[in-house]
């Protein structure tokens, strides 16, 4: 299928196709039920609250399992965890119709003051996934789209919330808690959170001119001794943030189609420039 003297256009044509064959085959949904708002996210049961409060039906693929409410205009994507699948979500969602997206995402908290059900929200992260090398080159910064997350600190500020605002450091290492030499990298970096997909998905959307944000919830405090996630501490911030996590991304990507519709540069990927 593949030809060398395919033209630009050409591969652009086919990357379309396999991208949306592909999304469909992962999700278990034709690429035509997606809204024009995502939400995405690292977690099937964010995926479970927000179709069951709606009363939609779940779609699984092979690899994501998503749902769409077609009367807020937003649909949600789970993408289990890490880089490759940050980059692979945004490369399958690029080529379909959405105006923007927001990452439903947890982070760890770097700083002392900072409490596990606080927001966190990323202006940029630190490359240290590897993933995003694939899009740009070193020197290109990691960063989210400003009018997406001027629609999220405008609802965290209507709503009251605690929320800090900062730089994420993205890595593949799930278990760097128990690295010395990393520890002593990140804290010299003066990021004030962590992740492992916030870099790739700002990079792969910045490449696909599609405006990407994220909500972040810090769902623990790592270099505090007895900080780390656990299963038990685990289930207490999914049982405890899951609802009010999920409705104030659905408030968030409203408000946004507010700014699209009247005109706010910036707010939606027709304003992008080459």
């Amino acid at each position: 299928m593949y030809r060398q003297y395919q033209t630009s256009e050409e591969l652009m044509q086919l990357q379309e196709t396999i991208a949306k064959d592909s999304l469909e085959r992962y999700s278990g949904s034709h690429h035509t039920k997606f809204c024009r708002y995502l939400l995405i996210t690292n977690f099937p049961e964010y995926v479970t609250h927000f179709a069951k409060k709606r009363s939609l039906i779940v779609t699984e693929g092979s690899a994501f399992r998503a749902a769409h409410s077609t009367e807020e205009d937003i649909s949600i994507l789970d993408f289990k965890i890490g880089s490759p699948a940050a980059a692979l979500t945004i490369d399958c969602c690029a080529f379909l119709p959405i105006r923007a997206a927001l990452h439903l995402g947890m982070c760890g908290g770097l700083r002392r003051n900072y409490s596990v059900g606080d927001y966190f929200v990323p202006i940029a992260s630190i490359r240290g996934e590897g993933t995003s090398d694939f899009y740009f080159p070193p020197e290109v910064p990691a960063m989210a789209n400003f009018l997406v997350q001027k629609a999220v600190t405008n609802v965290l500020e209507k709503q009251h919330a605690n929320y800090h605002i900062g730089i994420c450091h993205t890595t593949n290492k799930r278990f760097w808690e128990f690295n010395p030499n990393f520890i002593e990298r990140i804290k010299v970096s003066r990021a004030q959170a962590i992740d492992m997909e916030s870099a790739t998905l700002f990079c792969a959307s910045y490449k696909f001119k599609l405006p990407t944000g994220g909500l972040y919830l810090i769902s623990d405090l790592p270099l505090n001794k007895k900080g780390i996630k656990t299963k038990a501490s685990s289930k207490h911030v999914h049982d405890t943030y899951t609802d009010d996590h999920i409705e104030k991304g659905v408030t968030i990507l409203k408000t946004l189609r507010n700014m699209v519709e009247h005109n706010v540069k910036g707010a939606s990927r027709e304003d992008e420039t080459e």
